[in-house]
């Protein structure tokens, strides 16, 4: 990320803060923008450019009392029929995704050791971003402005995989959801490293549809063991593939947020940009 985008972004999570901090009160353009020290004007522009619509906007979506109202509608049986619930003129995020493939259990016990995975760094409305893929699919995505800290972190997750910094078709395909009409886009596929558990719970993530929100008790109900919502906090928590699986549609019971494996700023950054894409 270059300087001046990360000295936007800063601004725009410090508006985001003042925003969820004061979303009673529901302070206008002008006090917002005076906050982060920008003319109106400018914090407009800006704050649009990373969220895709505008304070006023973001302000009724990331609110309080819009998550309960979410939560709300969102009880157990819309799981039930999450794939019959439209969303706009779009189709939904999780449709794309017809396959997930685990690794075979020496892929997964070797550290990856017979995998070849490209990598390569892009931006994207919440930041640099690192999108890894073997030859199947996509297996790590993450958030992350420090490349070294990224390119480190997908290492040690195939510590004996090769390497090579090489965009391809499939990252290519997967970043375009950020840009593209999903309508038009080819299927994405993942080929992820995780025990059986984890897998069921990142494919559990996907049934929640773009704009919606829920717990970890609905998805721990969701694949069938209620009583095991730390556990399926904690597979969210190791979720490799940022976005794609949407991690960051989990949140607490209370209707907080709460946190996010690549920073509780960003994911209601992600949560606001959404529901302006779904409800605009």
């Amino acid at each position: 990320m270059s300087t001046q985008s990360q000295i936007d972004y800063n601004r725009i999570a410090k508006a985001i803060e003042y925003i969820q901090s004061n979303f009673r009160l529901q302070p206008s353009l002008e006090e917002v923008a005076e906050n982060i020290h920008l003319s109106p004007a400018h914090f407009q522009k800006i704050f649009t450019d990373w969220a895709g619509t505008s304070p006023k906007k973001f302000l009724q979506f990331i609110s309080l009392e819009h998550a309960k109202n979410l939560l709300k509608e969102e009880k157990a049986s819309l799981f039930d029929t999450a794939y019959e619930t439209g969303l706009s003129s779009t189709s939904r995020l999780h449709d794309l995704f017809v396959n997930i493939e685990g690794m075979s259990p020496a892929e997964y016990k070797n550290g990856g050791k017979s995998l070849t995975i490209n990598y390569s760094f892009s931006e994207s409305p919440f930041g640099s971003i690192l999108v890894a893929s073997t030859e199947k699919g996509i297996c790590f995505m993450a958030f992350e402005n420090d490349t070294e800290k990224a390119l480190g972190e997908l290492k040690q997750k195939f510590p004996n995989a090769s390497f090579f910094e090489k965009q391809d078709a499939l990252q290519k395909n997967a970043l375009s959801i950020f840009s593209e009409d999903w309508t038009k886009l080819n299927t994405i596929k993942l080929h992820l490293k995780g025990t059986d558990f984890q897998l069921k719970v990142w494919e559990s993530l996907l049934t929640i549809p773009m704009g919606k929100l829920s717990t970890y008790g609905s998805l721990a109900e969701k694949i069938g063991n209620p009583k095991a919502s730390r556990a399926v906090g904690t597979a969210i928590g190791s979720n490799p593939v940022a976005f794609l699986i949407p991690c960051h549609r989990v949140i607490q019971s209370t209707g907080h947020l709460g946190g996010y494996r690549w920073g509780s700023d960003r994911k209601q950054l992600i949560v606001g940009w959404e529901s302006s894409h779904v409800y605009s």
